[in-house]
């Protein structure tokens, strides 16, 4: 396997490795969350509470999704890099850490869906203790229109109040709301800096996106060493995406000694708590013993795994492991069926199009079959 290149760049950032053993994908843009604040000289008015009404039902912004394209590199290997939402995450996810027992029974109701009790709790504790929490609060619910109307200038009114009494969620949200222009617009520099702070005060992702920036060099002096700093203490504290960029520098000696083992550590680490290119590259390392101890089956079940998650690269390894009864026993028609579904998203593979040619028209027919009813299982209900 070649050795590995890796960028990584975010907002305009691509995350870029590649190995010899796996088809190519093009470098794939990263675009962290954002939006812009309202002044924050003047204190928003208190919303007033809504008329009585069921509670909506809770609902989740999904986060933006890195798409791929095919690379005219065969030998190419670009795993998605993870991005940052572009909206906040659900309440579960980040609802702050309420500050004593009035806080408490807003942040319940909120956990528990009831949004006009949580809207209330958290307006009178605005009103009557100017409450960071609450604030924050407050901007999560405008922010999702969860019981109250989706009113984005509202939630960054909020957040900047909250953020300004030292808040470090309202101060991350926020960073994600001005660097993709939501509420307003983007401002990359004043992200930046509030990501700085929020990091300061321990934020985990916080951390993680900072470090992206000292990757990417903009708003701040390239610097591999401050960004391994920055991954370091999100990985430690298990943010799977951290331990994924941790160990490419690693495996690339950038900003960190040159260190294989810790590369695969970190990897393992990743792949457990289910980070896709984190599974599919430590994978790469188990099939080859790169850093780890060689498990050709380990690495044939991370690549099933990856794969059924949608993985072009995953799915091009577990197809040429099943060509090659390396890991699994062979079997040419889920080859086929894995090379296909790899093919048409942009995992070009010369080597398996010959081995498919050269099948049986049986085995070969199934496994088309199988693809086609994957693919369209994949494809949006017409209307």
């Amino acid at each position: 396997m070649m050795k590995a290149r890796r960028t990584l760049i975010l907002a305009g950032l691509a995350f870029i490795a590649e190995t010899s053993a796996a088809p190519g994908q093009a470098p794939i843009q990263i675009t962290p969350p954002a939006q812009h604040a309202p002044s924050r000289a003047a204190k928003p008015p208190a919303p007033k509470q809504p008329a009585a009404k069921p509670a909506a039902k809770a609902k989740s912004n999904p986060p933006a999704k890195a798409k791929s394209a095919p690379a005219g590199n065969a030998n190419g290997f670009a795993p998605r890099a993870p991005v940052a939402s572009p909206t906040p995450p659900p309440p579960s996810a980040t609802a702050p850490a309420a500050a004593g027992a009035e806080v408490d029974s807003a942040f319940a109701a909120y956990q528990a869906g009831q949004y006009l009790t949580a809207f209330a709790e958290a307006t009178r504790r605005v009103e009557t203790k100017g409450d960071p929490k609450a604030m924050t609060l407050l901007g999560e619910l405008f922010a999702h229109g969860y019981g109250v109307p989706n009113d984005d200038a509202k939630a960054v009114a909020w957040y900047s109040l909250a953020a300004d009494r030292g808040d470090r969620e309202a101060m991350f949200t926020l960073a994600m709301f001005k660097f993709g222009g939501r509420g307003g617009p983007r401002d990359r520099d004043a992200a930046a800096d509030l990501l700085t702070k929020a990091a300061k005060l321990g934020h985990i992702a916080a951390a993680y996106n900072l470090g992206l920036l000292y990757l990417e060099g903009q708003q701040f002096p390239q610097d591999y060493k401050r960004a391994a700093e920055l991954f370091r203490s999100a990985a430690d504290a298990g943010n799977p995406e951290a331990q994924y960029a941790l160990a490419t520098l690693y495996k690339e000696g950038r900003g960190v000694p040159k260190d294989l083992a810790e590369a695969g550590r970190l990897l393992a680490a990743a792949a457990r708590a289910g980070n896709t290119d984190g599974e599919v590259e430590y994978a790469i390392a188990l099939y080859n013993g790169t850093g780890v101890a060689k498990d050709e089956a380990g690495a044939a079940a991370l690549f099933r795994k990856a794969a059924r998650q949608g993985s072009p690269i995953a799915q091009n390894r577990l197809a040429r492991i099943l060509a090659t009864g390396r890991g699994l026993p062979a079997d040419p028609a889920a080859a086929t069926k894995w090379h296909l579904l790899a093919k048409a998203r942009g995992a070009s593979d010369p080597w398996l199009d010959t081995y498919v040619q050269k099948l049986k028209p049986s085995e070969r027919e199934a496994g088309e079959s199988a693809a086609k009813a994957w693919l369209d299982a994949l494809q949006p209900p017409r209307t």
